[in-house]
C-alpha cells in the first residue's frame, strides 16, 4: 500500500513540476536575448565559394586577395531565453575572395564563402542530435550575480560530463580542446590561424576556409611532421608543456600579434592555474632559400620561447588582449577576476573590482622575467590599437628605449561586459566612475610608460577623443611603430550600456593619433579623465576642416557596419592611401518583430580611406552576415604561399564503435548504450527534464498546448547537418 501511495505522490509531484515548467515557458517570463536576435542572430547556411555581383569599381590591389571575418555563430540557437553572451558560440568564418578572371585582363570576380570552424566542440555538437543547448558553460552564467553556487556548479558539472561522455563508446568526436575559435583570424608563417582564448589557435585553409587542425606552437594537426618536431623520437612540447595542466596552459589570447618586420608570433596564455599568465614567441617565416635552410637547421637545435611565466599576476583574470611594440610587450592585469571562490563571497564568478587598480606589466619582448608593473585607476580594456617604443641614441649611437607608448580602447566601467550577456550590471561595476561625474565611456586612450624612472611612472594617460571607439586597427605594415592613423567603429549611442539593448556600429572612424598626442603634449588634459578633442560624433561629422585629425564615415539611415580592415594602395603616397573593407547590413529587412528573414542579405563595402566619404564598391552577398567580431585581409601572395596540407577536418561518420576501440562485446554495448543515451538526453537540453526515468520535452509540451509549430530552426536542423556532412565529407577526402 505504501509503495502505491509513494508512486502516486511521486506522479502528482512530477505532473505539478511539468505544469510549472510549461506555464513558465508559456508566460514568457524572460525576454528574448538581444544578442541572439535581429542581425546578431546566428545563420544556419554554410556556402562554398560562390560568385557575387557588385556595383562600383573594385581596386586592383584587391585582386587575388581575400577578406575574412570571424565571429560567434551558435549551432544551438533556437531558444532565445538561454544564458548567452556575445562572445559565446561556435566560430564561423565569413569571407569574400576577389578572384582574378583568368583571361589576361585585370577583371575580378568576387566570391562569397562561409564555414563553421570544425573544432572539437562543434563536431561533438553536430554529431549529437539530441543536443539543444551548447556544451560549454556560457560567459553569461559566470557573469550573472544571480547565478548561485548550485546553478554554476551544475552548469560546470554538465559541461565536464558532456566532455567526459565524448571520450566513451558511442561518441563520434572526442573533445580534447574546449576552444570554439570564434574571435579573430591571423596569418603567420604560411598559416591562417583562427583564435579564441579558451584554447590554442586553429589552422584554416584559404580561400575555401576548410579547417585543418590545432596549432600548439610547434606543429599543426593535418600538416604532417615538421623539422625539429621531435628529438630522439620524442615530440617536443608545445604551448602547454607537459603534465596534468598542459591543456589549460596552452589557452591562448584571441589577439596574438605578428611583427611586420621579423614575422614573429607573440602570444600570451591566461589560465585558471598558477602561474596565471604565460608567454610565447614563435619565430617567423624564413625569407629566401638560404634563410629557409638556416631556419630548418636552427629548428633542429633551438627552442622558441614557449609558455614562459610572467611573474606578478596573483589570481586568474579575464584577459582578452595585450599590446606589443617592436621591443616590448604589455600585459593588462585588469580588475576583472575569474575566480570560482567569488561565489562564496556573494559575487559572480567573473567579477569587476572597481577599487582595485588596473596594472600594466611591461617587459622586453624576450624577457618576461623582467616585467615592471605600472598601476592606474580601475578600467576595462578589451582591445589595444597600437604600441611603439620611444628611443634615444645612447653613447654608441644605438637606439635606447626610454618609454613605451600605447593606444587602447578604454572603458571606464565594466557595464558593457554584463549587458553583452543581457545581465543586469552590478552597482559595483559602475558606481565609482559615476560617483565621480563620469558617464559610461569607451574611448581611444593614450598611455606613456616611463622606462627611465625607478618608480614605474605613467607620465601621460588621457583620451584622444570624446567620441566612442572600439574594434581598432592600424595598417599592418605600420603596427608596432608610430603609426599615424587608427581605424575603428563608433556608435551614435556612444556604446553606453543599457540592459536589453545592443549598440550597433553606425559610423566608421579614422583618428590621426600622432596629431592628437602632440596636441595633448602641448596642452595636457587632466590625467585619466581628461580628453584632447572634446567634440561629439555629430560635430566631427559636420567639420569642413581638410586637416581635421578625426574623420567619420556615417552609415546611411538603417544601415550598420562592422570592424573595418585597411588595404593599402600600391605605391601610395600617404599612410592612409587605400581602402577600408567591412560588412554592412540594412535593418529595414527585419520583420515587425525584429527578426532577420532567411531572404535578407548583407554587403561588403569598400570605402576610400583617405576621404572617408566615397563607397567605391559594394559586393552583394548571397546571404546575411551576422554582426561579428574580428577579421583580416589576406594578400594574394599569402594565399599562394600557404604551407602544404595533408588532410582537413570533416564531420565524423560511420560505425562509432569501431572508432572507439574496435569491435566491442555486444553484451557490454547493450548494457552501456541505454544508460549513456539517458544521461545524454538529461544533459542535452535545457528544456528537457528527467522525472522517474522518463524524458519530457518542455518546449514540445508547450507548443502542443498552444497549437503552434516547432521553431523553423529545429525543423531544419537535421537537414542542415546532412548538408554540412555531405559538403565537408567531400572536402575532407581531398588534399588541399
Amino acid at each position: 500500500m505504501s509503495r502505491n501511495v509513494d508512486e502516486s505522490t511521486r506522479t502528482t509531484e512530477s505532473t505539478a513540476l511539468l505544469l510549472e515548467l510549461s506555464e513558465r515557458g508559456m508566460n514568457g517570463e524572460t525576454r528574448n536575448h538581444p544578442f541572439l536576435s535581429g542581425n546578431f542572430a546566428a545563420v544556419d547556411q554554410v556556402s562554398p565559394l560562390t560568385p557575387c555581383s557588385y556595383d562600383g569599381d573594385i581596386p586592383d590591389e584587391l585582386l587575388g586577395g581575400q577578406y575574412v571575418r570571424n565571429g560567434a555563430n551558435p549551432l544551438c540557437h533556437e531558444d532565445l531565453t538561454v544564458d548567452a553572451h556575445w562572445f559565446d558560440g561556435d566560430g564561423m568564418l565569413t569571407g569574400v575572395l576577389f578572384r582574378r578572371v583568368d583571361d589576361g585582363s585585370s577583371r575580378v570576380q568576387p566570391e562569397f564563402v562561409n564555414q563553421f570552424i570544425l573544432t572539437d566542440i562543434y563536431l561533438s555538437s553536430v554529431t549529437t542530435p539530441s543536443l539543444q543547448k551548447p556544451i560549454l558553460i556560457s560567459i553569461a552564467t559566470l557573469l550573472d550575480p544571480l547565478s548561485g553556487l548550485v546553478r554554476v556548479g551544475f552548469a560546470v558539472l554538465r559541461t565536464f560530463l558532456l566532455i567526459f561522455l565524448s571520450h566513451l563508446w558511442g561518441s563520434r568526436q572526442a573533445i580534447t580542446r574546449s576552444s570554439v575559435a570564434n574571435t579573430a583570424i591571423y596569418y603567420h608563417d604560411g598559416r591562417a590561424l583562427a583564435t579564441c582564448e579558451s584554447g590554442p589557435p586553429m589552422r584554416v585553409a584559404l580561400p575555401g576556409l576548410e579547417t585543418v587542425g590545432w596549432y600548439d606552437g610547434r606543429r599543426v594537426e593535418g600538416e604532417g611532421p615538421t623539422p625539429g618536431d621531435d628529438v630522439g623520437g620524442v615530440k617536443r612540447p608545445g604551448f602547454g608543456g607537459t603534465g596534468v595542466f598542459s591543456q589549460f596552459r596552452e589557452w591562448a589570447t584571441g589577439h596574438p600579434r605578428i611583427d611586420p618586420v621579423t614575422d614573429e608570433l607573440i602570444i600570451y596564455h591566461s589560465t585558471v592555474v598558477p602561474p596565471y599568465v604565460r608567454y610565447s614567441v614563435i619565430p617567423g617565416a624564413a625569407r629566401g632559400k638560404a634563410a629557409a635552410a638556416a631556419a630548418a637547421e636552427a629548428a633542429m637545435t633551438s627552442t622558441p620561447l614557449l609558455g614562459a611565466p610572467v611573474p606578478g599576476v596573483k589570481t586568474a583574470k579575464m584577459m582578452h588582449d595585450f599590446a606589443v611594440s617592436s621591443g616590448h610587450t604589455v600585459i593588462m592585469d585588469l580588475p576583472l577576476t575569474l575566480d570560482p571562490m567569488n561565489l562564496l563571497r556573494g559575487r559572480s564568478v567573473v567579477s569587476y573590482e572597481p577599487n582595485e587598480p588596473t596594472r600594466f606589466g611591461v617587459f622586453p619582448r624576450m624577457q618576461p622575467e623582467r616585467v615592471r608593473w605600472f598601476e592606474t585607476r580601475a578600467c576595462c580594456i578589451f582591445h589595444s590599437a597600437n604600441t611603439w617604443d620611444e628611443v634615444v641614441p645612447d653613447k654608441t649611437g644605438a637606439a635606447w628605449p626610454v618609454a613605451v607608448n600605447m593606444l587602447v580602447c578604454r572603458l571606464n566601467t565594466a557595464a558593457l561586459v554584463f549587458t553583452a550577456a543581457n545581465v543586469e550590471t552590478p552597482p559595483s561595476a559602475v558606481d565609482r566612475s559615476r560617483a565621480e561625474g563620469e558617464t559610461d565611456q569607451c574611448r581611444l586612450y593614450y598611455y606613456r610608460f616611463d622606462l627611465q624612472s625607478p618608480g614605474n611612472t605613467i607620465t601621460h594617460q588621457w583620451a584622444l577623443s570624446a567620441i566612442s571607439m572600439e574594434f581598432p586597427s592600424v595598417r599592418d605594415d605600420r603596427t608596432m611603430g608610430p603609426a599615424r592613423y587608427i581605424f575603428g567603429c563608433s556608435s551614435s549611442s556612444g556604446f553606453t550600456a543599457t540592459l536589453g539593448r545592443t549598440d550597433k556600429v553606425d559610423a566608421i572612424v579614422k583618428i590621426d593619433s600622432l596629431a592628437l598626442i602632440a596636441r595633448g603634449m602641448s596642452n595636457p588634459p587632466t590625467p585619466v579623465t581628461g580628453c584632447v578633442d572634446s567634440r561629439d560624433l555629430d560635430e566631427v561629422f559636420r567639420s569642413t576642416d581638410p586637416n581635421d585629425p578625426i574623420r567619420v564615415f556615417r552609415m546611411p539611415a538603417g544601415w550598420f557596419g562592422q570592424e573595418p580592415r585597411f588595404v593599402p594602395r600600391r605605391d601610395g603616397a600617404a599612410e592612409d592611401d587605400g581602402w577600408i573593407l567591412f560588412y554592412a547590413y540594412d535593418e529595414s529587412q527585419l520583420d515587425e518583430k525584429g527578426r532577420a528573414p532567411d531572404s535578407s542579405r548583407s554587403e561588403l563595402w569598400i570605402v576610400d580611406a583617405r576621404n572617408m566619404r566615397d563607397v567605391v564598391a559594394r559586393v552583394h552577398l548571397p546571404q546575411r552576415v551576422p554582426y561579428g567580431l574580428h577579421g583580416n585581409w589576406f594578400t594574394e601572395q599569402q594565399i599562394l604561399r600557404q604551407r602544404s596540407i595533408q588532410s582537413v577536418r570533416s564531420i565524423p561518420s560511420g560505425d562509432t564503435t569501431s572508432r572507439n576501440g574496435g569491435r566491442l562485446a555486444s553484451s557490454a554495448m547493450a548494457a552501456w548504450m541505454p544508460a549513456r543515451n539517458t544521461l545524454l538526453r538529461c544533459l542535452a537540453d535545457k528544456n528537457r527534464v528527467c522525472i522517474d526515468g522518463e524524458i519530457y520535452d518542455q518546449v514540445a509540451r508547450n507548443e502542443a498546448r498552444e497549437g503552434t509549430p516547432a521553431p523553423p530552426g529545429r525543423q531544419f536542423r537535421q537537414q542542415q547537418q546532412q548538408q554540412q556532412h555531405a559538403f565537408f565529407h567531400v572536402v575532407g577526402s581531398t588534399n588541399v
